[in-house]
């Protein structure tokens, strides 16, 4: 398959299939091999900060290198096999994308929520209730008594923050590992979409499962989570400064652009809250406020103060911005693959100066 159509076939099939229930996902095995270093790793460290922040390290290379290795091995049985390499390239870089699959999760949401308000009384809890347990899976805050409102609201904020972290970061490293394969001298073996995006989401892996500032993870989780803060910090960005195009308003890019790095700034995360300013400004929908987590309350940022509160049409436009960004990504990074190819092979314009 040309490395042109690579990536968007890949987007086409993560939202056609999204991440099956009954299949092996690459994440559960980077995850089992994480708990797995984990205990001898703490074993060793103990209590000591250094001892735990070099098992961190150590952790960290071995788990981003061993999966970068396993998608290129991956990307050279393509070359060599096809019949068998190929669909097996697909499949790891749809399993890259979390476009489908965060989809579904936040609508599932949605859908849990009553039709109709309901008078106030001992039943409204429970009616609820069936949203909250659905909002558990994919946030990190304490959701039980939330409100609707609150509800609405943690679901809009996954929607914008997760939209960075599960789809337009591996989109990036897998759009430059791309770029390296068509940009490759004759005869080199770079690795290519599938090695990039498959080390990108072994760093969010462990950012997830170590990246905490509580007992030892504190110093054993840092290297995990620096390294994805740093391989997130640049998509983020490009979200912010693309995103005014796929909400039709381009003429809004500098102001939109400016005010997601300005009120983003204020979030502990250097990436979450440009992705969720972002989000919150070209939606036109407000975000933030007061979320409680298992170490206890914190104040987030107020997000584009000025507009609505979320409401399920606020979650679905964010849904949709997602949608014709990704779109537009891959629109615009096959044009940029294609002019590269061009001038990169025997006989283009590059090789005739």
């Amino acid at each position: 398959m040309p490395v042109l159509l690579l990536v968007p076939a890949a987007a086409s099939l993560d939202r056609l299939v999204g991440d099956p229930r009954n299949w092996i996902h690459p994440v559960q095995a980077m995850g089992a091999v994480i708990s797995g270093l984990r205990g001898p790793a703490e074993a060793w460290a103990g209590d000591r900060p250094g001892r735990l922040r070099l098992a961190g390290v150590a952790i960290t290379l071995g788990l981003v290198g061993g999966s970068g290795a396993a998608g290129w091995a991956v990307e050279r049985l393509a070359v060599g096999l096809p019949a068998v390499g190929v669909p097996l390239l697909l499949l790891g870089l749809a399993s890259a994308l979390a476009g489908r699959s965060l989809e579904q999760a936040v609508n599932a949401v949605l859908e849990a929520l009553p039709s109709e308000p309901a008078a106030i009384g001992p039943e409204t809890a429970d009616r609820l209730e069936p949203a909250r347990e659905r909002l558990r899976w994919i946030v990190g805050r304490q959701v039980d008594s939330l409100p609707e409102a609150e509800l609405l609201r943690a679901a809009a904020e996954t929607a914008a923050e997760n939209a960075v972290d599960g789809l337009f970061a591996p989109l990036f490293w897998m759009l430059a590992g791309a770029l390296l394969l068509v940009a490759a001298p004759a005869g080199a073996t770079w690795p290519g979409p599938l090695a990039l995006s498959w080390a990108f989401k072994a760093a969010s892996t462990l950012d997830s499962m170590l990246g905490y500032r509580t007992g030892r993870l504190r110093w054993l989780g840092t290297a995990g989570a620096r390294l994805d803060d740093l391989l997130v910090w640049l998509p983020a960005r490009l979200v912010a400064l693309s995103l005014p195009l796929a909400a039709g308003r381009p003429g809004a890019t500098g102001a939109l652009w400016r005010a997601a790095l300005a009120e983003g700034a204020a979030d502990p995360s250097p990436n979450a809250g440009v992705s969720q300013a972002a989000f919150a400004h070209a939606a036109g929908v407000r975000l933030g406020g007061l979320n409680r987590y298992g170490s206890g309350w914190r104040q987030k940022p107020i997000l584009a103060a000025a507009a609505s509160l979320p409401d399920r049409a606020a979650v679905g436009r964010i849904l949709a911005l997602s949608r014709r960004l990704e779109l537009l990504w891959l629109l615009g990074g096959t044009v940029v693959l294609g002019v590269i190819s061009l001038l990169a092979a025997p006989g283009g314009p590059q090789s005739t100066q």
